[in-house]
């Protein structure tokens, strides 16, 4: 019984080594195929990482003197000076040259022998500002007209009709010109539509930074010609004036740009106005609900003109200094984000119309290779007074200064909803940077 039992057991196996050898053989082609299939998977992985890693390597760089360069660098690439000196690797970050005033041109390299693309470093001199964290408001006036909205129109038969649809404009778009006449303000719009008695327009517009061309034919409405477009040429707000630099005469507010509110885009602007506020109340911020500075700019008194409205603050020149209240504190050197230490630091804000003051807040974590958004630093508010007063952060802190050391570091920019105590802040060497950039 046992033999059988064992011859069976051994029949069985060699059945089975049979099956598992007339199995691969079937399937060495299909083994090689999937070989295949996952080498050209692993190369388009790693094709995509470097490109990523290129791309994010922007063409022209500003720093401040003495700062290193905050670049994540991927294995196997290198910026190399026209000295053939590699000046940054992924391994040598903390090992780099302190830069000196002045334009250096960098190759950026692949392995040392392939160029990729040429990098420009400005490097700016060391500067020093006067932290304001005064309430300000601002009045912009947008560049052309900012689509805002769209709706039906009834015309004369009282039909329904979209004039737009079809044209390519939507909501966010800015009309620039019709008929080539450049139209800066609603009133323009409506006068050079009215014009066309009807007849179609040839419109100019920007559609995210790309200028386009359409035409639409009005309707006639109420004895007036409409496109069905809702415009918007200016926006205004309050905020917190951060700084304002002696020496270039210029100064800088808010941590970020001011958004439309329909559209929530970056309003584009030909000009604007820097003007004092008053602080009507404050509505304290509290978990899920944020807070704000309730302000007004009417009546209030002109300080400067603005030149640009950027995600990283609204900034131009000081026209009347008498209005800017920058003492208290004196010029400050402004820190490269290095000598920036997680712990305790200050923010000075306006809360009210009896003048700024300063409060004590912790700098929790710090974004050294953060070089694109205003989200460089995760503050909290420690301050008892502050936190009686405000929950934390609020609406309209925004661009109030970072102190730490004596020296200026950053300005508040943005509160977490779920926790109103912390935030972001940015970092000032952006801010200063954004000044100095060439468009």
């Amino acid at each position: 019984l046992d033999r059988i039992i064992a011859d069976k057991f051994l029949f069985i196996c060699y059945f089975c080594c049979m099956k598992k050898s007339i199995y691969e053989k079937g399937t060495r082609t299909t083994m090689k195929r999937r070989l295949l299939k996952a080498s050209l998977m692993l190369t388009l992985l790693v094709t995509y990482f470097y490109t990523c890693a290129i791309t994010s390597i922007p063409q022209n760089i500003v720093i401040i003197e003495g700062e290193k360069l905050n670049l994540k660098m991927a294995t196997g690439l290198s910026l190399i000076s026209k000295n053939q000196d590699t000046v940054l690797t992924a391994s040598n970050i903390n090992k780099q040259k302190i830069s000196e005033a002045g334009v250096e041109k960098l190759k950026l390299s692949l392995f040392g022998d392939i160029k990729i693309k040429d990098v420009n470093v400005a490097v700016v001199p060391k500067t020093t500002v006067i932290p304001l964290g005064t309430a300000i408001g601002m009045k912009l006036y947008t560049k052309g007209v900012l689509v805002v909205g769209m709706s039906q129109i009834k015309d004369e038969n009282n039909e329904k009709k979209k004039p737009y649809e079809n044209s390519g404009i939507e909501q966010g778009d800015t009309i620039l010109a019709i008929n080539n006449n450049e139209v800066s303000n609603t009133d323009e719009l409506i006068k050079e539509v009215n014009n066309s008695n009807g007849n179609e327009i040839k419109i100019k517009y920007v559609k995210n930074n790309e200028t386009l061309e359409t035409s639409i034919k009005p309707v006639k409405s109420n004895n007036e010609y409409k496109l069905g477009l809702w415009v918007r040429d200016a926006a205004a707000g309050v905020g917190t004036l951060t700084f304002y630099e002696p020496s270039t005469n210029t100064f800088m507010a808010l941590g970020h740009g001011i958004s439309d509110i329909d559209t929530e885009k970056i309003v584009d602007i030909s000009s604007g106005e820097l003007i004092t506020a008053n602080i009507l109340s404050i509505k304290k911020g509290v978990k899920g609900t944020p807070g704000e500075i309730r302000g007004t700019i009417e009546n209030g008194y002109n300080i400067g003109t603005i030149n640009k409205n950027t995600s990283l603050g609204v900034y131009g020149s000081v026209t009347n200094k008498n209005y800017l209240d920058a003492s208290g504190y004196g010029e400050m050197e402004v820190a490269t984000r290095s000598e920036i230490q997680e712990g305790k630091a200050q923010i000075i804000c306006q809360l009210d119309n009896s003048g700024k003051k300063t409060y004590e807040i912790e700098i929790e974590k710090i974004y050294l290779a953060n070089n694109t958004d205003n989200k460089s630093m995760l503050i909290k508010v420690t301050d008892k007074e502050l936190l009686e007063k405000t929950g934390g952060i609020i609406q309209g802190m925004s661009g109030a200064p970072v102190i730490q050391n004596g020296k200026f570091v950053g300005a508040v920019t943005n509160v977490l909803v779920n926790d109103p105590t912390q935030g972001y802040a940015i970092f000032a060497d952006m801010m200063i940077k954004q000044i100095r950039s060439v468009d």
